[in-house]
């Protein structure tokens, strides 16, 4: 299962190269369920390794101007504080046993993979829409753009609950309140991942530095960072839309899974 598990990382960074996000959404189960690594720590694992992926996709990027940095600061600022407000405050105060009964049994790892699930189908079925595809005459930057700093918060949060980049939410909250191309949104998009996925794992690391395995963490970001650079290269030249439609099919399918094996963990 290891195996697999490390070709699994070499796809995560390859989809994100490939499509702009949606990769990091699988990061969480494959590291708990082909690695069986604790959820907590797994979405530790996880920010760090979609962090440092995301920053070196977003560089070249940044190189061919297609990053808005005043949108990325909007964004990301309300964004970046409830991540790691999240990951330091309010994850660790979850108790482990958050509710049983005689017929139901719900644990903190129950309820982060069932939450995680559910926004696997989200993310799925917003990569099948089309709408966000609709390119849009971008409007002028405001900085009392509201609306757009609420998503960041939101995103920001539910990043720091399941240890997901979260593209999948920050890509059509561009295109949508801040008119941005699809192109400067996936750009845009990889900076503030970044930030947000580094900022978070550094309160994991308060908090279980010293349950890591440095060397596997680094193993699988450097496979997943090879991913994102052939990504890239690949993205040039293949179908984009159709690859997005083919993996949000296998995102549905597999969000569909976890939160069936976790419904049935959770019965008595």
């Amino acid at each position: 299962m290891e195996l697999f598990g490390y070709v699994a990382a070499v796809l995560i960074g390859l989809i994100l190269g490939l499509i702009g996000g949606g990769g990091s959404i699988l990061t969480v189960p494959v590291l708990v369920y082909l690695f069986h690594v604790q959820p907590e720590l797994g979405t530790a694992y996880s920010l760090f390794i979609v962090g440092i992926t995301s920053l070196v996709g977003f560089l070249p990027k940044w190189q061919q101007k297609e990053v808005d940095l005043r949108t990325a600061l909007l964004f990301g600022l309300p964004s970046m504080l409830t991540v790691f407000s999240t990951r330091k405050w309010i994850l660790p105060t979850i108790p482990d046993l958050i509710f049983s009964s005689e017929h139901l049994v719900l644990t903190k790892s129950n309820a982060m993979l069932v939450l995680f699930s559910v926004l696997m189908l989200f993310a799925a079925l917003n990569m099948l829409r089309k709408s966000t595809e609709i390119e849009q005459e971008k409007k002028a930057f405001e900085w009392n753009n509201y609306p757009l700093m609420f998503q960041g918060a939101i995103v920001g949060v539910l990043t720091g609950l399941v240890g997901v980049g979260g593209g999948f939410l920050i890509v059509p909250a561009l295109v949508m309140f801040s008119k941005l191309s699809m192109k400067i949104s996936v750009g845009t998009s990889l900076l503030i991942i970044a930030v947000n996925s580094l900022v978070g794992f550094t309160g994991d690391v308060w908090i279980q530095g010293s349950l890591m395995d440095w060397r596997f963490l680094g193993l699988l970001t450097l496979l997943a960072v090879i991913g994102i650079l052939v990504g890239g290269k690949l993205a040039k030249k293949m179908e984009t839309n159709l690859l997005r439609k083919g993996f949000a099919w296998f995102v549905l399918l597999m969000g569909a899974f976890i939160f069936y094996n976790e419904f049935q963990v959770m019965l008595r």
